[in-house]
């Protein structure tokens, strides 16, 4: 069974739990990286777990979520090797992954509904990146 890393902060704690659940459905494993409740919480700490995932493991795709997606996706971009890309619809998720070779869905928990976010990641996971002209383009991004 192929695990996926997720994590989440508080604001996206409800929509962890939903998406953990939905990964099963399809056959995943979660490894869930925190955060584990709704209390106050720092996004960076559980974007770094997923990215430290992500880097001893270079074929596995994430899941990140806060309120906007984009804190989380900040932190999650710092690393080398990650590209997170934040995705709130899911045509922009496919897109990712096809042209970008993004290894980390980043979602805005309060902006799209618990069904958006279930078709984002599962685009998400079933997307091949494309290679060709984009591989040169996502070679130019530096890892410093």
């Amino acid at each position: 069974m192929k695990v996926i890393p997720i994590g989440s902060d508080h604001a996206g704690f409800g929509l962890k739990e939903e998406i953990k659940s939905y990964l099963k459905e399809l056959g995943y494993e979660a490894k869930d990286y925190g955060t584990y409740s709704e209390d106050s919480c720092d996004y960076p700490e559980f974007a770094h777990e997923v990215c430290e995932h992500i880097k001893k493991n270079p074929d596995t795709l994430g899941v990140l979520i806060c309120g906007s997606g984009n804190g989380i996706s900040m932190a999650a971009n710092k690393h080398q090797h990650i590209r997170a890309a934040l995705s709130w619809t899911p045509e922009i998720a496919e897109l990712g992954r096809l042209h970008n070779d993004a290894n980390i869905v980043s979602l805005p928990a309060r902006f799209i509904s618990v069904e958006t976010a279930k078709e984002i990641v599962r685009l998400f996971l079933n997307t091949e990146f494309e290679g060709g002209r984009h591989q040169r383009r996502v070679d130019k991004i530096p890892a410093c």
